[in-house]
């Protein structure tokens, strides 16, 4: 009687960790590609929330017009569910936004520097946002701008500006 061996042998299990190996090198760098674009795509959504926050801020403290930062945009639950928002916390954007002004606090792999204030008098009447990735080529491929016009443009190898390349 011929004793029959069961599992696999050496070569098929080599074979199916090869195949495995292959696969996984062609969906793992559009894994990463994926991830950027969502990325990049938050960036965008943050930077539209930000502009729309700036419009109702701007509504509703005309005495100060555009806020003087970002973190002036949001402000703690304690603060907002207690009703007394205020100039220096409106309670108009989710606090992790309002606070994603560093790379240690970024949100989606981009933080947000603001910048370019314009006054007239005490009113502040422009500004200026710029979105950057926290690891270029990692957290995202572009960089992005927008100021009170509303529009928002992109930069891929610098930091943009107010004549950079709009979004379409």
């Amino acid at each position: 009687m011929k004793k029959r061996q069961h599992g696999f042998s050496l070569i098929e299990l080599l074979i199916v960790v090869a195949i495995i190996l292959i696969i996984s090198a062609i969906a793992i760098p559009n894994l990463l590609r994926s991830k950027m674009a969502a990325n990049e795509s938050s960036a965008i959504s943050s930077l539209r929330t930000l502009n729309t926050a700036e419009i109702n801020y701007a509504a509703l403290y005309p005495t100060v017009g555009y806020s003087p930062d970002i973190a002036s945009l949001g402000g703690l639950p304690t603060t907002c569910n207690g009703g007394t928002a205020s100039p220096a916390a409106a309670c108009i954007v989710d606090d992790v936004l309002a606070k994603a002004t560093t790379i240690a606090s970024a949100k989606s792999g981009y933080y947000f520097t603001y910048g370019g204030l314009f006054t007239f008098g005490a009113v502040t009447t422009a500004y200026s946002i710029v979105g950057s990735p926290v690891s270029p080529g990692s957290t995202g491929q572009r960089s992005f701008y927008t100021d009170h016009t509303g529009v928002i443009r992109y930069d891929q190898s610098a930091t943009p500006t107010s004549a950079s390349s709009p979004i379409q």
